[in-house]
């Protein structure tokens, strides 16, 4: 029997995390035909089935499994051992790819990219801008930035600035003709500005007060894809909008808007930067997380003013 070369055991590694062939090739840079061919000349040299193939899916076969139970301690130890060398040596070289949605990004570009590229200029980022929530690992990131209250358990989270809230606001025009919600439930009887999420369905509006949840699928005739737009709307008397706070807070001030239910709307975590606890730290993740810990000042300082809410993860 041959042996596998690295670059075999590579593929073979990308694969299985990414339980897929095209999204693997991409995160390799190889073409998938190339994968492919890796693969089952792997396969051929063990003599054994790695993956189980439909036009559909990808999956590991018992033989699969057990190699990736063995392989996957092996090699992350590798890179770590290779990555100290580098490091040691003052060249961090290496892809960080990073997702999140585009507020997030830009808070990246603003206050952390400028000093880590001229801190590791041989770092590649690779920030990727997406309204959906997706699983970092099988999407082949290395760390994933969203709300605190939409980071997965099982992971590592760092906060990068202050908690946000989340407003309903009404123009006093619209609130002379019906009575204000004194409960979440009173906007049954209102018509709500929906908001269409990033994944295509409807936001079902959050509130909470000691201890008490409240999750309303408000009615409305009109739904909208972005908080500016929704405080446009609601400055002219369509209906009650459910906002972060900063975009309402100048209307808020001049008396365009006034809040409602604001002792159900408590503030929440705001924005973090996770990745998985249970995987050694890539040397360039390592070192961006650095990077944000002496700039700690200026990322709270130019923390989002446009929160996103997401969606639960769509089906990949």
């Amino acid at each position: 029997m041959s042996k596998p070369t690295l670059s075999d055991l590579r593929a073979f590694m990308a694969v299985a995390e990414h339980r897929s062939f095209r999204r693997a090739a991409d995160f390799l840079g190889i073409a998938r035909p190339s994968l492919s061919h890796a693969i089952r000349g792997l396969e051929d040299s063990l003599g054994v089935r790695l993956f189980h193939r439909t036009t559909r899916s990808v999956a590991l076969t018992e033989a699969g499994t057990r190699l990736l139970g063995r392989l996957d301690p092996l090699l992350h130890d590798l890179d770590a051992a290779l990555e100290e060398v580098t490091g040691e040596q003052g060249h961090l070289q290496g892809q960080l790819r990073i997702n999140g949605n585009e507020v997030a990004i830009r808070l990246l570009l603003r206050a952390v990219v400028p000093e880590f590229q001229a801190r590791y200029p041989g770092v590649e980022l690779d920030l990727v801008a997406e309204g959906r929530l997706v699983d970092i690992v099988e999407q082949g990131f290395d760390a994933g930035i969203r709300l605190g209250e939409a980071v997965p358990r099982d992971t590592v989270a760092i906060p990068l600035g202050p908690d946000i809230r989340f407003l309903a606001v009404a123009s006093p025009r619209y609130l002379a003709a019906r009575p204000a919600p004194d409960v979440p439930d009173a906007l049954a009887r209102h018509q709500c500005i929906r908001q269409r999420l990033p994944s295509g369905k409807r936001y079902r509006w959050e509130f909470s007060k000691r201890g008490q949840v409240a999750e309303i699928d408000v009615p409305g005739t009109l739904t909208l894809d972005s908080s500016p737009l929704m405080v446009e709307a609601a400055i002219g008397g369509l209906g009650i909008a459910y906002v972060p706070e900063p975009h309402a807070r100048a209307a808020l001030d001049d008396g365009r808007l006034v809040s409602v239910l604001e002792d159900w709307c408590p503030r929440i975590p705001g924005l973090s930067l996770y990745f998985p606890g249970n995987r050694h730290m890539p040397a360039g993740l390592r070192a961006f997380i650095d990077t944000i810990q002496a700039l700690r000042s200026q990322v709270e300082a130019l923390a989002p003013s446009q929160p996103v809410r997401i969606s639960t993860p769509a089906v990949q």
